[in-house]
């Protein structure tokens, strides 16, 4: 029995999923490509030594990871699109198929340099959206006991970014004993997290990179989108 379209639909815009159309799309044979942003300067920011750490397990696990400086990125709005750093940090958001976001806990949020990088990506950039269907990774770390304040204050915003932001998370309790001399870090409960989340990630991304343009095509836009034509249409011909 086929299916009633309901009578405020348009029946030519309305497009039923089917699992052809989400399998159909041939997988793509290039590494995963991961960006990874992290929210302090600090000379040992432990932000970017989870960031760093993070990096090596995607390189093991077959991914090309890519790490942004956030240092002499300016504010918000401070410079114009062109600033040297600002372009850097919007090539590689165009560049890649996910991220990993982390950043130390400041006064129960997280810290302003983690969300002027989060603010200098765009929702679109002419006919491009740097982070729609895009997987992302969120982590934090703490200077005392165990908090989620960060991490759930970046799935807002990763879903804001109309990104997919997987189920797992890490966050780093008293982070400056989680590493070595060397700032490598000390195995442990919260290193295996850090693990998990980053398998995690490269799951989902070679699971939905090849299909995000399908998996966030949406009824309500191709709706306007044909609104629009039909106006340009009408127009031309007044």
């Amino acid at each position: 029995m086929k299916p009633t379209v309901p009578p405020n639909i348009d029946s030519e815009l309305f497009q039923p999923p089917t699992a052809e159309q989400v399998f159909g799309a041939a997988p793509s044979n290039h590494a995963p490509r991961i960006l990874l942003l992290y929210g302090s300067l600090r000379d040992r920011s432990f932000s970017r030594l989870v960031v760093e750490e993070s990096a090596r397990l995607l390189e093991a696990m077959g991914a090309e990871p890519r790490i942004f400086n956030p240092r002499g990125l300016p504010l918000a709005d401070a410079e114009g699109d062109s600033h040297p750093k600002v372009q850097e940090l919007r090539e590689l958001a165009q560049w890649a198929e996910g991220m990993v976001w982390c950043s130390p806990e400041r006064h129960g949020a997280m810290t302003g340099i983690m969300k002027t990088q989060i603010d200098w990506i765009p929702l679109s950039m002419g006919a491009v959206r740097p982070t729609q269907g895009k997987t992302l990774a969120v982590m934090q770390v703490c200077g005392g006991s165990q908090s989620f304040n960060v991490v759930n204050q970046l799935r807002v915003l990763g879903r804001w970014m109309r990104m997919v932001t997987i189920p797992n998370q890490s966050s780093v309790a008293k982070a400056f004993m989680e590493f070595d001399d060397n700032d490598r870090m000390k195995p442990s409960s919260y290193y295996d997290r850090i693990v998990d989340v980053m398998e995690e990630l490269v799951k989902f991304t070679l699971l939905t990179r090849d299909r995000s343009d399908y998996l966030t095509n949406r009824y309500s836009e191709r709706k306007e989108s044909a609104e629009e034509l039909s106006k340009r249409v009408n127009q031309r011909s007044i």
